[in-house]
């Protein structure tokens, strides 16, 4: 997926916020205690600003806008409330614009009820605020300002933080302000430490203490003495614990490790890799979430891991629990095989997820994980289950999501009877690990190890992959280690306001490349190494996967580019050895695994990972549709050969889930000519057979769609009501219409992919290396030499009839696929007229016939002969051209039935006729009248010879 959305981008700021109170230095009020329903100034100064995004805002006069919103509660929404007309982020919004002071500071001034459109009688609590460039693509964080009633108000400074821990021994600065003078007393567990009088604000420092563990009570009084009005906060800080140094366990690696049970009780010891962290409590169902010095752990003496023993644990009972790091950063285990959430869980069916786990209402933040003892192992049925060579797979893409009405793994692996007829031997599934929500591509993945859970339990996903192997059918993951959403436990563990902190051992700060959308992993770390690693032979030892599709392979990189598409494209040196290395990795697992990437890089850079013996993406959807629908374009770069490939690596596709349906752009952009539309489906359906044979037929290994067999015609961009198209829908579900099975000339492009694919499965000739492709003109061939015979391909992308020169790689008998004919060709340059949209497929040795009409075209007679001519045969029509009726005259020593057949430009047959020729001459009337002007043809069939001539109405 190599497409960043700006409703990516905006959920990130809006919910992944680097939050700045009042006293932010980014942004200043007056007054200092702003009110909902009075004038406040806010002044920005973006110097200070953090977001990295915000450098495109500096050193400008104009351009700058406010985007914000307003929040009725402390811990709620800040952005609950908007001003009217602020819906689009990519364009400006007038009333927020900004005035310059100059120096990068700017400044607005509003009343928050009136600009917000709070109701009255709402509380606004805190306003949310960013400031952006017109277009959005330079924005600051989100900065938050509390907004507060009209009376006596206190105000904490420093520290911000609630709860937190300190250094032992440490220095802690405390300020608070005042909106009226006051006298402050200052409190630490109840002994007084300062006071003030007669002041707006206080300063103290504080010592934090020496004993490790405890924690301590802040409190401040403050009273005005002018109102008797009072006010009073409260924090608490706790002196740092220091962890007991212990050396991990033997045998035990990061995560969960199960060991032997005792007298019926299970046993677990976890491990977390963390260094630079100071210490880990662990939190969970088995101490009620509470801090506790017992589940304290272990640290190894490197400093990197923590580990704690848990023994006396139920066998099959499901344990949530989470780290506590630092003691303010709350993560489930990186490695966890199931993981709770507390925003997405409630919302998956009981039918997809049966006796789903409640998500602990005590645990802090929105993810838990899973500890389980005393699993049962799955048990794989199938055995001894061969993947397909190479050369003859075809693989079909698809999204659980909108594949299947009830998006579950159990009514996939229904679904494997249908896919088994179509043919294909490999299913590629987009992403199924963790994701964020439960509505996605999947290309936001936060846990690695656990399968999303609005799919289904793991076992279901298991016995989906069993099922397909039991089928003949292998299953590729879709993986995703480019980029990870936030909350993934190695971006928040290393996290820095607005982005991975620079000490992070998996993470770039900024992504080398132009098309991350989340959090880029830096590929060239040690850590990310070992836990790419891990995460591929989990899955293909764990699940039984056949391979991966390696999402934005080409953003394995750390080579710098910035903006530059073309820059990044160019042949990496770094890249390559990423790659062979994971690729290595890979290969030491499993050594038939398949590692298809999506690159689109240098083609020096593909050839050499293909020669290596990855698998690349093969992306021809532009080419395809501009063949298709107005025969413009050349897509011989979907031959491997032609990429200079040793092997046949390239997997070649005309649609995948990045790429606009080609069904949907023929009848929305097809050509209309004369009375041939490709607008209309039946014709459009018919192009997309065209298309069909031309993908397939090519050697090497090929990718459909899902749907496409079907020639589903919804935009990309259709929104979840199935009728709206906007860009922002990208990504969003589409309507899952198997009743398309139902229609008749959609079962036939299924059935034409279905005969497609099993010449390409099961024929060795469509497997060969000895091949010649010819895709530059409107009219198109394809030559296959095999030790088995020879097959050849002609098609004409046009929207007219062409007269060429047949072509045939050689003269003699042939069979026709579609018909089973069998024909002569005496002479290969004969000249023949190919309907628009035309195409047969021909070989020297016969194959098996498929069922009779699943394409329009018949033996082209001016092409082949069954039989030599005899002298007397000749047929005439007159006049040509025609105004109302055409006389057709057959002179021929053949006697018996003479059937005529009259098509469109479309294939479509409009007139017949039928006579018995008695004698040496027939003479036959076909009227035309009643049709428009244009283009016909007219078949004359006598016995087993049949030729086709032209008709011009006028």
């Amino acid at each position: 997926m190599q497409t960043l959305y700006r409703v990516i981008v905006l959920y990130l700021c809006v919910l992944v916020p680097a939050f700045a109170q009042s006293d932010s230095p980014v942004v200043t009020t007056q007054p200092a205690f702003p009110t909902a329903d009075a004038e406040v100034t806010l002044i920005f100064d973006l110097k200070q600003a953090k977001d990295s995004r915000a450098k495109a805002l500096l050193g400008k006069t104009d351009d700058v806008y406010l985007w914000s919103g307003a929040g009725s509660t402390e811990t709620g929404n800040a952005f609950a409330f908007q001003p009217v007309g602020q819906t689009d982020f990519s364009k400006p919004f007038l009333p927020g614009r900004m005035t310059s002071l100059g120096n990068d500071r700017w400044q607005i001034k509003l009343v928050p009820r009136s600009y917000f459109g709070v109701p009255a009688g709402t509380p606004i609590r805190k306003l949310g605020l960013l400031l952006k460039s017109g277009d959005g693509r330079a924005q600051t964080e989100d900065l938050i300002i509390t907004i507060y009633d009209d009376r006596f108000n206190l105000s904490r400074l420093e520290p911000l933080q609630k709860n937190f821990y300190v250094d032992p021994n440490s220095a802690l600065l405390v300020r608070y302000r005042t909106s009226k003078r006051a006298t402050f007393a200052l409190t630490l567990d109840g002994q007084p430490v300062a006071t003030v009088t007669d002041s707006d604000s206080l300063r103290a420092t504080l010592n934090a203490g020496t004993q490790p563990g405890t924690r301590r009570t802040v409190i401040l009084t403050a009273t005005a003495p002018a109102t008797g009005e009072t006010a009073a906060d409260t924090f608490f800080f706790t002196v740092k614990p220091q962890p007991a140094i212990a050396d991990l366990p033997a045998g035990v690696q990061d995560g969960i490790n199960y060991t032997a049970s005792n007298r019926g009780q299970g046993r677990a010891t976890l491990a977390l890799y963390a260094p630079k962290k100071s210490f880990v409590y662990l939190l969970g169902d088995f101490n009620n979430w509470t801090i506790s010095p017992d589940y304290l752990m272990n640290r190894t003496p490197d400093g990197n891991r923590y580990w704690i023993d848990l023994p006396n644990l139920t066998l099959g009972q499901e344990i949530a629990f989470q780290y506590l790091v630092d003691g303010t950063i709350p993560i489930a285990d990186p490695y966890a095989e199931k993981i709770l959430d507390r925003s997405n869980d409630r919302f998956i069916p009981a039918t997809t997820y049966p006796n789903l786990k409640a998500f602990p209402q005590n645990a802090q933040g929105n993810t838990v994980s899973i500890l389980q003892p005393g699993q049962t192992p799955f048990t794989f049925k199938t055995t001894g289950f061969q993947r397909p060579a190479v050369n003859t797979m075809v693989v079909y893409e698809l999204l659980v999501r909108d594949f299947v009405q009830n998006r579950s793994y159990q009514t996939l692996t229904d679904s494997l009877v249908y896919l088994k007829q179509l043919g294909i031997n490999t299913i590629e599934l987009m992403p199924v690990t963790e994701f964020t929500g439960n509505d996605s591509w999947g290309y936001n993945p936060i846990f690695y190890f656990a399968p999303d859970k609005a799919y289904g339990p793991k076992d279901a996903l298991k016995r989906f992959i069993d099922a397909a192997h039991g089928q003949g059918i292998a299953v590729v993951l879709d993986m995703v280690l480019n980029q990870a959403d936030y909350e993934f436990p190695y971006v928040k563990l290393y996290w820095n306001g607005d982005r991975p902190s620079a000490d992070s051992p998996y993470f770039n700060q900024q992504a080398t490349h132009p098309f991350s959308v989340f959090f880029d992993f830096n590929h060239e770390s040690p850590d990310t190494k070992a836990f790419v690693d891990r995460v591929c032979r989990f899955w293909l030892q764990e699940y039984n996967v056949d391979g991966f599709r390696f999402d934005l392979s080409k953003g394995f990189t750390q080579k710098q580019t910035g903006g530059d598409v073309a820059a990044w494209g160019n042949y990496d040196a770094s890249r390559v050895a990423i790659w062979k290395r994971i690729y290595d990795q890979i290969r030491r697992v499993d050594p038939t695994a398949y590692v298809i990437l999506e690159h689109f890089a240098d083609n020096q850079e593909e050839k050499e990972l293909a020669d290596y013996g990855m698998l690349l993406w093969g992306n021809h959807n532009g080419d395809f549709r501009g063949a298709i629908r107005s025969a413009q374009g050349n897509f011989e770069g979907i031959s491997y050969q032609k990429r200079g490939f040793q092997r046949p690596s390239l997997v070649g596709y005309l649609e995948s889930h990045d790429e606009e349906r080609l069904v949907y752009d023929l009848r929305q952009n097809g050509l209309t000519e004369g009375n041939y539309s490709i607008k209309s489906l039946p014709t459009a359906l018919d192009r997309a057979k065209l298309a069909a044979a031309f993908l397939l037929t090519v050697p090497g290994p090929k990718m459909i769609w899902q749907f496409g067999e079907l020639g589903y015609d919804l935009s990309i961009n259709t929104c979840s009501d199935g009728t709206t198209i906007r860009d922002d829908c990208r990504t969003a579900a589409k309507p899952v219409r198997w009743e398309d099975y139902q229609n008749p000339d959609r079962q036939k492009l299924y059935k034409v992919y279905s005969e497609l694919i099993k010449l390409k499965t099961t024929v060795p000739a469509f497997a060969t290396t000895d091949f010649t492709t010819d895709f530059a003109n409107p009219v198109k061939r394809l030559t296959l030499r095999s030790a088995s015979g020879t097959v050849f391909l002609i098609g004409n992308f046009d929207t007219r009839p062409q007269i060429i020169n047949a072509g045939f790689p050689s003269a003699g008998k042939w069979f026709h696929f579609f018909s089973g004919q069998e024909v002569q060709v005496n002479d290969v340059s004969q000249s023949v007229t190919l309907e628009p949209g035309a195409f047969h497929l021909y070989s020297t040795s016969k194959l098996p016939t498929p069922e009779a009409g699943l394409v329009p075209f018949s033996v082209v007679p001016g092409q082949v002969t069954a039989v030599a001519e005899d002298a007397l045969d000749q047929i005439t029509l007159s006049p040509n051209p025609v105004d109302d009726q055409v006389m057709v005259e057959v002179a021929s020593g053949f006697r018996g039935m003479v059937e005529l057949s009259l098509r469109d430009t479309g294939g479509r047959l409009i007139r017949t006729a039928r006579s018995s020729k008695n004698s040496d001459r027939l003479r036959q009337p076909i009227d035309l009248h009643l049709f428009p002007s244009g283009v016909y043809f007219l078949r004359v069939q006598q016995g087993e010879r049949q030729r086709t001539m032209k008709v011009l109405k006028r």
